[in-house]
């Protein structure tokens, strides 16, 4: 992602077709932040990894599914709980398409993707959970009980 679209969304400015995608480190357990196309639909919410398995949060997704998504809700910020799922065999081309579909910005966001990306793309499905209690505030800030209870109701059983 471009470096002023990062800044936007760091200062809190969201640009529209945008959104927050939140994960936490697979080696140092930071909460970790990307910004993304905006693929919202309903409870779901759709993420288009242009560099495949060797993105960073894709990596970071592996190792935690449990994620964040900051969304504009009207004229407000939210952050949504997740779990993330990769998905090897979507076809990321078609359903980048799909999501493009009378959507303008998700349609530039697509070419933007395409262009800046590789081979290896690959599909990432969030659904989406509660709103969390936590929406403003710095994104490696210490975790607040809700989003960390809401990660272990989530957490696989071993």
């Amino acid at each position: 992602m471009n470096p002023p679209i990062r800044l936007l969304l760091r200062i809190g400015l969201m640009p529209l077709g945008y959104a927050l995608l939140e994960t936490r480190g697979r080696v140092s357990g930071r909460r970790r932040t990307t910004p993304v196309g905006n693929g919202r639909r309903g409870d779901t919410f759709w993420v288009i990894a242009e560099h495949g398995r060797r993105a960073g949060y894709v990596r970071n997704i592996q190792k935690n599914p449990q994620v964040r998504v900051r969304l504009r809700q009207g004229w407000h910020f939210v952050w949504r709980n997740g779990t993330a799922h990769l998905l090897a065999d979507d076809d990321p081309y078609a359903r980048q398409r799909q999501l493009g579909r009378f959507h303008p910005l998700r349609a530039l966001n697509a070419v933007v993707v395409r262009v800046m990306g590789t081979t290896e793309m690959m599909t990432v499905r969030i659904d989406l959970h509660d709103i969390s209690q936590r929406d403003a505030g710095s994104p490696n800030a210490p975790a607040d009980r809700a989003y960390e209870t809401a990660a272990a109701r989530h957490a696989p059983v071993a």
